[in-house]
C-alpha cells in the first residue's frame, strides 16, 4: 500500500486551529475562508483515514487519532521551522537584550530561548526575569531590546499579545471567615495587579489586611504555600501546593490583565525580529491554552 504524504500547509492548519480554539479563529490569522479551513481538515482526515475531531458542546475535540496526528503535526513542523530558519538565519549574529516578568522565567522562558538557540546559534541572548515596572524603566532606558510586561504602560512598538484573568490564589483548603480580615501577600508597590485587587475588596466592602509584601513572585508563592496570605496573579505557571480562589471562598471577580510584548525600536535588527517572531508564534500558543 502506497502511503500519503501528509501536506504541511494543512498540517499547520491544524496545528493552528488547536492553539487557539477553533476553525473560525484559525482562519482568520492564516487568512482563509472558515469553509477552506473545513475542507483542509476533511482532505487530512481522508488521507489519514481516521476521523480526527468529535463533537464537544458547541465546539469540536480532538479523537484519539486527532490527538496522535497533532503530536506528529508539530514535531513535522517544528523541524520545518528549524531547517527555514537555520538556512535563513545563517547571518543572523549580535545580541538581543529581552525583558520577562517573573511569571514565565522558569516554565515558559527556557523552551523559548532553546527554539531560538537551535535556529540562530550565533546570536546571543541577554534574558532579564524581573518586575513589570522594572521592565518598563529599562525598556525605556534603552537597556531593553525586547520587554514582555503585564499592563499597558506608555511605550512605543507595542505588539498586544492577549488579556488574561486575573485570578486570587492560595491554599487550596483557604476558607475565609466571615467578617475576619483577609490576609493578603503581594509585591511591593507599585504593581499592576495590587491596585485591581485592593479596589475589587474595598467594593465588595470586605476587610483586609496585607499580611506579608515580597519583591520577588517566588517570595509571594512561599507565602501564599505557608498559609500568610492569599495574592493575585494570573492562573499561569501555579506551584501545585496553590490553586484559583473565588466566589466560593466568597472573594470579588477581578478585571482581566494585558499582556504585550515591546521593541525599543520600530525598525530593530534582525536578531531582534526574529525573537519577536519566535516569541510571538509561542505566546499565541499559551495563550490558548490558558483561555481554554
Amino acid at each position: 500500500m502506497l502511503l500519503a504524504n501528509l501536506d504541511m500547509d494543512v498540517l499547520r492548519t491544524l496545528a493552528t486551529a488547536i492553539d487557539l480554539g477553533g476553525f473560525a479563529k484559525a482562519a482568520g490569522r492564516l487568512g482563509r475562508s472558515q469553509s477552506a479551513v473545513s475542507l483542509q481538515m476533511r482532505k487530512l482526515e481522508e488521507q489519514v483515514g481516521r476521523p480526527l475531531f468529535r463533537r464537544q458542546g458547541r465546539g469540536l475535540a480532538l479523537t484519539d487519532a486527532g490527538d496522535v496526528v497533532l503530536g506528529y503535526a508539530r514535531r513535522i513542523l517544528d523541524l520545518n521551522d528549524q531547517a527555514l530558519a537555520a538556512a535563513r538565519g545563517i547571518a543572523v549574529a549580535g545580541t538581543v537584550r529581552f525583558g520577562v516578568p517573573q511569571d514565565f522565567g522558569d516554565t515558559w522562558l527556557p523552551a523559548v530561548l532553546a527554539r531560538f538557540a537551535r535556529a540562530h546559534p550565533a546570536v546571543t541572548i541577554e534574558a532579564r526575569v524581573d518586575r513589570t515596572g522594572q521592565l518598563v524603566e529599562r525598556l525605556a532606558q534603552g537597556g531593553l531590546d525586547l520587554a514582555l510586561v503585564w499592563g499597558k504602560p506608555a511605550l512605543a512598538n507595542a505588539t498586544p499579545v492577549g488579556t488574561l484573568p486575573m485570578t486570587w490564589i492560595g491554599r487550596k483548603d483557604f476558607a475565609g471567615a466571615e467578617g475576619a480580615e483577609i490576609p493578603l501577600a503581594l509585591f511591593e508597590a507599585p504593581c499592576v495587579f495590587r491596585q485591581p485587587g485592593l479596589e475589587a475588596l474595598d467594593r465588595a466592602r470586605l476587610p483586609w489586611r496585607l499580611a506579608f509584601t515580597s519583591p520577588s513572585l517566588a517570595g509571594l508563592w512561599a507565602a501564599a504555600s505557608a498559609g500568610l496570605g492569599i495574592t493575585i496573579r494570573t492562573p499561569l505557571g501555579l506551584p501545585p501546593t496553590l490553586g484559583v480562589l473565588g466566589k466560593a471562598q466568597g472573594l470579588p471577580k477581578l478585571p482581566g490583565v494585558a499582556l504585550s510584548l515591546y521593541a525599543a525600536e520600530a525598525d530593530p535588527p534582525m536578531a531582534v525580529v526574529r525573537l519577536r517572531e519566535i516569541l510571538l508564534e509561542e505566546l499565541a500558543a499559551m495563550m490558548a491554552g490558558a483561555t481554554r
